[in-house]
């Protein structure tokens, strides 16, 4: 994998643990979106943002690690919350698994409404 972190200051500098681009060669795994359910299909968090935003990391983890990848290879995530109210507390949560220096790019949106009612949802492409 060749992954290397694109910066200008010629664009605003990134206000969270993500890059302005990443430039990436090689075999490419992408990540469906994952919601807070674990293995068993349970909803896990109740309403508790942070909690979800914790699964959805073990279930992005789980996932890249089937694929022979680590968070350290995502070149790119997105991030759904239903509430941008909520993005401190998930940023929190995201900041402990991507060093701030090397994090992916990354998009964050607030959608009106995700799958079984959870806050957040988070795919990542990944290169290995």
């Amino acid at each position: 994998m060749n992954k290397r972190v694109v910066q200008t200051q010629a664009a605003p500098a990134p206000v969270g643990p993500y890059s302005q681009a990443i430039a990436a060669q090689g075999v490419f795994l992408f990540v469906a979106g994952q919601i807070p359910l674990n293995a068993a299909g349970e909803l896990v968090g109740g309403d508790d943002v942070a909690a979800q935003t914790e699964q959805v990391m073990a279930n992005l983890q789980a996932i890249l690690t089937a694929g022979g990848a680590t968070f350290s290879q995502v070149v790119k995530t997105t991030v759904f919350l239903t509430d941008l109210g909520d993005f401190a507390t998930m940023n929190g949560v995201y900041a402990r698994y991507f060093d701030e220096a090397t994090a992916p790019a990354r998009a964050t949106v607030q959608v009106a409404q995700l799958p079984k009612g959870v806050k957040v949802e988070i795919d990542c492409i990944a290169v290995i």
